[in-house]
């Protein structure tokens, strides 16, 4: 293995010089900071390159005897971060240890990630710097004649409870069937995250409510020094006839407008998500999942 390159288990991490390399480097995102992984992944190791010059989250289990690399719940990119020397040569590096997965790269990574062929993810987001009328200019016409509307008629009120559990139950029974890959303790290790960054100020709830208080839309947001992830976000039955989601993310956006942060939608390479986020005027900002299977040739056949 080159010298410059350490594939650490997680316990073996300076945390300090890890977190610091993600919150220097501009494609360093929440979910490669260390308290994120800690929370979310069964077993990660690091691949630290040079002194902390870049790292890698590594999201491991193992199955069958054979341990591989997954994407954890409610963790959107990971890839390389900061100044990696050879991006290829840790890739080698990393698949001689774990010798099958699914890899997750980040934004910044699109050279290496077009070298690869691995597939693109759609995601989206806005620049927050200028003003909200700047931003909303972009806002598509009904987009912008439904805002109109609910503001005119006061029929819409924007909370600023923080309620993360009611965040997490109500995403958790509406779209269960939706997501079905998340399992009972994703949920509780997600919650136990958003307990950790809602006391560094690092998470917030919004609500939609009516004139007779019924819920109609709930956010679940995460903030760091770059951005905005829109992590959880849920429209009742009833929000959805008032299209709530429209109100309750422009109100996010308009509360932080002006701010150095970009708001990440988070994206979705389903349809109608798609065409809902690019009513805000969002753009593409894609990331990127390598599939790799390096296994003997007789396993590789058991397990594509």
């Amino acid at each position: 293995m080159p010298s410059q390159i350490e594939i650490l288990p997680c316990d073996k991490i300076d945390r300090d010089k890890w977190d610091a390399c993600v919150r220097g480097a501009d494609n360093g995102l929440v979910y490669s900071r260390y308290a994120y992984l800690d929370h979310m992944c069964d077993k990660w190791y690091g691949a630290v390159i040079g002194d902390y010059d870049a790292v890698m989250a590594l999201p491991w289990r193992r199955k069958f005897g054979i341990s591989y690399i997954y994407q954890p719940a409610f963790v959107q990119q990971l890839g390389f971060i900061g100044n990696a020397l050879d991006e290829v040569e840790i890739l080698n590096t990393v698949t001689s240890i774990t010798r099958y997965g699914n890899l997750l790269l980040n934004y910044g990574n699109t050279e290496i990630a077009l070298r690869l062929a691995a597939a693109r993810k759609t995601n989206f987001v806005i620049n927050l710097a200028t003003s909200y009328g700047m931003i909303a200019a972009d806002y598509s016409k009904d987009l912008t004649a439904n805002l109109r509307k609910a503001t005119r008629d006061n029929e819409l009120q924007v909370s600023n409870q923080e309620n993360i559990d009611l965040a997490i139950s109500v995403y958790r029974d509406t779209y269960h069937h939706r997501v079905q890959s998340l399992v009972k303790d994703d949920y509780a290790r997600f919650r136990l995250l958003c307990g950790d960054l809602f006391r560094s100020q690092m998470c917030f709830t919004r609500e939609v409510r009516d004139q007779a208080s019924r819920l109609l839309a709930i956010g679940l947001f995460v903030k760091d020094e770059k951005r905005i992830y829109n992590l959880m976000n849920t429209t009742t039955e009833a929000g959805r006839a008032r299209e709530a989601n429209h109100f309750l993310l422009d109100a996010v956006i308009r509360e932080f407008a002006g701010q150095r942060l970009l708001f990440d939608f988070e994206g979705s390479d389903l349809p109608g998500v798609k065409s809902f986020y690019m009513k805000f005027g969002a753009q593409q900002q894609p990331y990127f999942l390598y599939h790799y299977n390096r296994l003997p040739v007789l396993l590789k056949l058991f397990k594509r």
